[in-house]
C-alpha cells in the first residue's frame, strides 16, 4: 500500500495528541499502509527556532517528508492555534514540500471552542506547501481521549468510530494518490 507519516507536533511523548497519532497509525497499518513517525519535539530546538535548513535532523525530516505518500499531522491546540513546535518545522520544508501527498490534519484540545483551528489555522498552511488531497481535519477533545493506568489508550466510541470513517477516506485517497516526479 502507501508509505505513511505520522508527524506528532506535541512538546511532550505522552501527550493525548501523541496517543492519537499511534491509535491512527495502528488502524493505517491494519489495512496495510507503512508507517513511520516523527515527533517535531525530537528535533533539535537549535536547528528549529535557528531555522538551520542543513541540520543533519532536519535534512533528514524533510527526506520522511519527501518519502511518504500521505501525512497524518496532529498537534496539541495552544491559544487558538497548532503548536508552535509544529510551525517550525513547516518552516523549515520546502515550499512544496506537500506537492502529491495526502494530508490528514488531526488536533486534540480541551475545548470546542477551538475546533476550528484546523480550518483556520493550519489547513491554510498544508494548502500552501501544495497539499494535493486534504482530507477533512478532525478535533478530538482531551476527554474523549482515555488513558489507562496499564498504559493503553481508548478513544471515546462516537468519537472514534467518526475518526474511524476518516481514517478510510485518508486511507483510500492515499492507496490511489499517484507518486509525482519532483521538479529538478
Amino acid at each position: 500500500m502507501a508509505s505513511i507519516l505520522t508527524v506528532s507536533g506535541s512538546p511532550s511523548a505522552t501527550s493525548r495528541t501523541a496517543r492519537l497519532l499511534t491509535h491512527v497509525a495502528e488502524r493505517l497499518t491494519a489495512d496495510g499502509h507503512q508507517i513511520t513517525t516523527l515527533d517535531v519535539r525530537t528535533l533539535p530546538g537549535d536547528a528549529l527556532l535557528g531555522a538551520d535548513f542543513g541540520h543533519p535532523a532536519i535534512v533528514a525530516a524533510t527526506a520522511l517528508f519527501d518519502r511518504a505518500d500521505g501525512v497524518v499531522i496532529g498537534t496539541p491546540v495552544y491559544k487558538a492555534a497548532y503548536s508552535g513546535l509544529l510551525k517550525s518545522l513547516l518552516d523549515l520544508l520546502p515550499q512544496f514540500a506537500l506537492t502529491g501527498k495526502t494530508i490528514l490534519p488531526l488536533a486534540t484540545g480541551g475545548s470546542t471552542a477551538h475546533v476550528l483551528a484546523i480550518d483556520y489555522a493550519l489547513r491554510p498552511v498544508l494548502t500552501s506547501m501544495g497539499a494535493d488531497h486534504i482530507v477533512q481535519g478532525w478535533f478530538v477533545l482531551d476527554r474523549d481521549i482515555t488513558v489507562h493506568e496499564d498504559g493503553t489508550t481508548t478513544i471515546e466510541t462516537s468519537t472514534d468510530e467518526a475518526l474511524g470513517r476518516l481514517i478510510d477516506q485518508f486511507s483510500t485517497a492515499t492507496g490511489r494518490a499517484p507518486r509525482l516526479a519532483k521538479a529538478g
